[in-house]
């Protein structure tokens, strides 16, 4: 598998196939289940992750954000966006997490 996903998400996906086809199959259709896609879609997504403070979700959503286009201000300035809403000290430690995905990407 791919290098930069945690060690237990791949230990899930290798253990239970079945689920893991299950929660591809879930995300594939509410990716389609309405208007958004590509850089709004994938920026939507890194929101979210920053606003449930999960490290694994906002580094992933990051660096998609990248792969789909995104400018890496766009990806720095969801975080910011955060400070009002779910607090500063979430906010700056997904900034951290983006910035170490920016830097390895770069």
């Amino acid at each position: 598998m791919v290098d930069h996903l945690p060690s237990v998400y791949q230990e899930f996906r290798e253990q239970r196939p079945e689920l893991a086809a299950a929660l591809d199959s879930i995300g594939a259709a509410s990716d389609a289940a309405g208007p958004l896609e590509g850089v709004t879609h994938r920026l939507v997504k890194l929101g979210i992750a920053v606003g449930a403070q999960s490290e694994g979700a906002v580094r992933s959503n990051a660096r998609k954000a990248l792969e789909e286009g995104a400018d890496p201000e766009a990806i720095r300035h969801v975080t910011l966006l955060a400070i009002t809403t779910r607090g500063f000290p979430a906010a700056i430690a997904a900034l951290g997490w983006v910035d170490e995905v920016l830097a390895r990407e770069a």
